[in-house]
């Protein structure tokens, strides 16, 4: 069956992409019906050695993390827009929280039962744009969507053992 496995070694399916669940500040944040996928690019760097001049050897250079974009539909609920004020606030300098813009967000991956798989913990995030409103357009028939996006640091992923799922 599955050699190497080491966490759920009996699994065949893979996961399926829309059960998740998103947490910062010790809350879960409702209604998220969209995460952008987590994303890190590491640079090539090219070099020649003194006697194999005939290619080129390759060797790791800086890593990047891509910023993730967020979605769910617009309520009631200020979450996104208090965290995007607390980088750039429309009624001054003096509300801005510059101290506290950055957040540890994690985003809890489900199985089939709803139980905890995978976690991806996004270290000091921050927004750098955020759609307050969409398009709106009387002739469709949508939802209203908000978004962030996301800009962070780096990631860890930690997988969940099956009996500890929860």
């Amino acid at each position: 069956m599955a050699n190497g496995f080491v966490v759920n070694a009996t699994r065949f399916d893979p996961y399926k992409n829309f059960k998740f669940t998103l947490e910062w500040d010790g809350k879960e944040v409702l209604g998220v019906s969209k995460v952008g996928a987590i994303k890190r690019t590491t640079e090539v760097v090219k070099h020649r050695a003194g006697g194999e001049n005939s290619y080129s050897h390759k060797s790791p250079g800086r890593t990047e993390y891509d910023a993730i974009t967020m979605e769910r539909g617009l309520t009631h609920d200020t979450a996104f827009a208090k965290w995007a004020a607390q980088v750039s606030n429309p009624e001054g300098d003096a509300l801005m929280d510059l101290n506290g813009f950055r957040k540890n967000v994690t985003v809890n991956f489900k199985n089939e039962r709803g139980q905890t798989a995978l976690r991806y913990f996004l270290f000091d995030a921050w927004v750098s744009e955020w759609t307050a409103m969409p398009d709106l357009d009387a002739n469709a028939n949508a939802v209203a969507v908000e978004s962030i996006k996301l800009e962070f640091e780096y990631y860890t992923v930690e997988n969940i053992e099956p009996d500890q799922a929860a």
